[in-house]
Formats: structure tokens, sequence, C-alpha cells
């Protein structure tokens, strides 16, 4: 038989330091403690989630005493959402535990000693501000701790909201959500609403079951909505049923589409999403330019945001006019645009081949004549006959996922050896173990870090390095 652990439990203990990835630190008995749910300040009962000789990581039991700075979150969501983790941390407050992650990371990881490390920048808007949501459909609903037990409430009820924390099959009924602007809770409460006066079928994951799977929005700057639902498979006459009642309660979209999914995962990037209404993008501005976004396009969700990213990449990159720029992991190409009058040439590669028409699209509408684009892995492009032919670099811009750089692609920088590095990135820990291994031909000169996604421990931070004895 399989041995039950014991729950350890410790009480009245203090929050006294905030560690990395939206956890707080305790320290009892001369173990630290990562804690999820509290802040510095806190008095809490612990629960512990895992027990280590040298560490342990534990959940709020029960909030005894709140610390001085913690505030009531504004979201009736919050602690069961995922989402918006720090709403009972003041902005301030968010913003130096932020920079404090970003200077250990890159002290720590990426073992920077001489760098200038420059504070970061703050949003002006700590709500509303994401132009891109999506929401998942499901026959499950995810139960409260107080819903559980209740014989009047059952989990098998369709839901249209955000997966619970590390539950995959259960989404939470969301009615508001404070990312986006109002249109999106009329959105999503609207098409609940449709779906079940017409008894549509919601998606169950396990079983692969079901029609209506997600719902995803994206609202830019200029006003204009787009709005793609991804259901699991062909249904002429529901889906005009549907697309049409949307379009009659919700005229604020611009662009309406549906995505037939009938994979056992959501990703879209293989599929074709169909124009049921509308142009089939959307524009966003960034300063003067303007940006075409496809349904399968990369875009930075904070738009306001990303000028203040943007403006600090291109100060980085400190152009004369006379740099060719390689603008890698480009998307929309958004980067290398909105940095182009100060460069001679642009050049920009990108895996997904939608978003590099959307780039050279992008490049035409600004008018921009000293930009090329191309699809594929940059490894495999980046070779002499291609130096030859487009010139080597000047400066590099390189915008990573969240995992940041392949080590090929590491290793492929340090063969270009161009002069100058614009490192943007969405983790500071990855960020810092790519800057550690260029650290063998470059040294990092400046960093900032920015606040892209307030509310939440997420940090986007730029580096300029320099190659060493340039």
């Amino acid at each position: 038989m399989r041995k039950i652990k014991k729950r350890i439990t410790i009480e009245a203990i203090e929050i006294t330091d905030y560690a990395a990835q939206g956890k707080a630190i305790a320290r009892h008995e001369g173990k630290v403690i990562f804690t999820e749910g509290a802040i510095p300040g806190d008095i809490v009962d612990l629960v512990l989630t895992k027990n280590k000789k040298d560490y342990a990581e534990a959940r709020v039991l029960k909030l005894l005493e709140p610390s001085k700075d913690r505030q009531n979150p504004f979201c009736k969501h919050f602690g069961v959402c995922g989402g918006c983790k720090w709403q009972m941390l003041p902005y301030n407050k968010q913003l130096q535990f932020k920079q404090q992650e970003a200077e250990q990371n890159l002290l720590r990881i990426g073992k920077i000693t001489n760098a200038i490390m420059l504070p970061i920048v703050g949003a002006d808007e700590q709500r509303f501000y994401r132009n891109k949501l999506e929401f998942t459909f499901s026959n499950k609903r995810y139960l409260t701790n107080d819903e559980i037990g209740n014989t009047e409430i059952i989990s098998e009820q369709n839901s249209l909201g955000y997966h619970a924390p590390r539950v995959f099959d259960k989404t939470i009924n969301i009615f508001e959500c404070f990312l986006m602007d109002d249109v999106n809770n009329k959105l999503r409460n609207t098409i609940r609403e449709i779906a079940e006066q017409n008894n549509f079928s919601f998606y169950d994951i396990r079983l692969h079951t079901g029609w209506l799977r997600n719902l995803i929005i994206r609202y830019t700057t200029t006003g204009e909505l787009m709005v793609n639902l991804c259901i699991n498979y062909e249904d002429i006459e529901n889906t005009k049923i549907v697309l049409d009642k949307l379009l009659e309660k919700v005229p604020e979209i611009t662009t309406l589409l549906f995505t037939i999914n009938p994979k056992w995962n959501d990703t879209i990037y293989d599929l074709t999403p169909q124009v049921y209404f509308g142009k089939g993008f959307v524009k966003e501005k960034l300063e003067n330019f303007e940006f075409i976004i496809s349904p399968k396009s990369f875009f930075q969700t904070n738009t306001k945001q990303a000028e203040k990213l943007y403006s600090i990449t291109r100060d980085f990159a400190q152009l004369t006019g006379s740099e060719i720029v390689y603008d890698l992991y480009c998307g929309t190409g958004s980067i290398g645009i909105f940095v182009s009058p100060m460069a001679k040439k642009i050049i920009g590669v990108e895996l997904i081949e939608d978003a590099i028409e959307d780039a050279k699209k992008n490049a035409a509408n600004n008018k921009i004549e000293h930009a090329q684009f191309f699809a594929g892995d940059v490894i495999k492009i980046c070779n002499n006959e291609f130096f030859e032919t487009h010139g080597r670099p000047d400066v590099v811009i390189t915008d990573p996922p969240r995992a940041g750089m392949h080590d090929k692609l590491v290793t492929k920088l340090l063969e270009i050896a161009a002069p100058v590095i614009v490192y943007v990135s969405c983790n500071t820990a990855t960020m810092a173990r790519d800057i550690l291994l260029l650290s063998e031909k470059y040294t990092v000169e400046k960093t900032q870090p920015v606040d892209m996604f307030p509310q939440t421990h997420h940090i986007e931070c730029v580096a300029r390095m320099v190659l060493k004895n340039n």
C-alpha cells in the first residue's frame, strides 16, 4: 500500500521577504519556505506542499494578520483564477520586487558585475492593458473550496473562462476580467449565453468531445476588435447561429473568424482561421507606425508598454543610420520597423510564415523599403551565403520566447560576432543564462527591466551587449 504522507502545518509564521516568480519567503527552524499567496509582513498559517532537506514549499492556509502593505483585491475571481496574483500588493511594491528579481537573476545566473542596471519602467495603466485574451470552454466547471461538498452544485456544468492553476481539465467560469477593456466581458458573457440558450456542447479535454473549444479576442488601441471562435468540428448550421447572434449582440466586432480544431491540443498555428465577417485582421499602432495583426501572429499584448519597451530597445541599439540590423524572432516585424528610421537596413527572421507575411505588409504599409523579412530557422538561414547577399549585421536584436534562445542560436551569435546585441526578454532567468553563454565574446553594458504585466510577477528586460575589444 502507498504510504500516506502526514500533512505538515506551521502556525503563526511571518513572511519576511520576496523570492521570485510571485513567491514569498518565510523561515522556520533554519529552513527557507517558499510560499504562494502571501506578501512580506503577513502573519499566516501555512501548509507544506513540498518538504525537502534544505527548503520547503507551502501555501497559505489562513491569513492571521495582514501586512501593512496588503490591499484589497479588485477582482472577485482573485485567489481562484491563476492570473493577476499580485492584486493584493500595491503597485510600487510590485515594481520594487520585479526590479529585485531582475537584478538577482542577472547577477547570480548571468554573473554580470559591471553593467549599469537601470530602474524598472512602470506602466501608466495597471488594469485594462492587454490587447489579447484567450478563454476556454469546458463542460466541467472548477469548484472553489466553499462550493465543494454542496450537493446543489456539481462540477459537470459548462463554464467559459481560464484554467484553474494546475488543473488542466476544468475552467473557472469568468464573469468579469480587468485585463482588457470591458468589451471582453460583454463578448465572453454573451457567447456563453448564446451557447446555453441553444444547448451547444462545451469541450471535454479528457474525452475530446464537445463542440465549443476556445474564444480568442484581440482589441487594439485603434478600436478594432477581432474575435476568433475555435470549435472541435465543422457544424455549418450552428456556426452560423452563434456567429450571427454574436455580431448582433456585440456590434463592436470588426473582424469575426472561426477555426476548426479537431486536434487534441489547442494551438492554432497549424490551422486555418476562416473569416466570417470583416477583413480578417486588426490594425495596431506603435508611435506613428501601423501594424497588421492576423489571427496567428505574435504581437506584444500590452501596446502602450510595448512602445516603451521598443523605445528602450532603439536607444540601446544606438543606431546612427549606417547599421545593418538583424531582428531575430521578429514576429510581425514590430521591433525592426520601430527602429528602422535609424538603420541602413533591417533583416527580420521568424519561424512562423504567417507572421512574416504580416511583417512584409507592415513594412510596405509604413513605406519602409529597406526592410526584408524571411521565414525559417535563423540557425539555418544565417549562413555565409546569406551574409554575402544581405550583409553581416552591425546590430542584432533578439526577442526570444520565455524559454530563451536555443543553444545553437547562442553558438550562431558567437560565430556572427556582431558588434552589438540588444537582448529583449520576457524571462530574466533564461536571459541571464544566455548572457552567461554569450560572455565568451560579449560584455553587458546596461540593462533595464520593463513592467509589461501589472498585477503579475512577470518581467520584461532589455540588455545592451557589446563585443569585447570592439
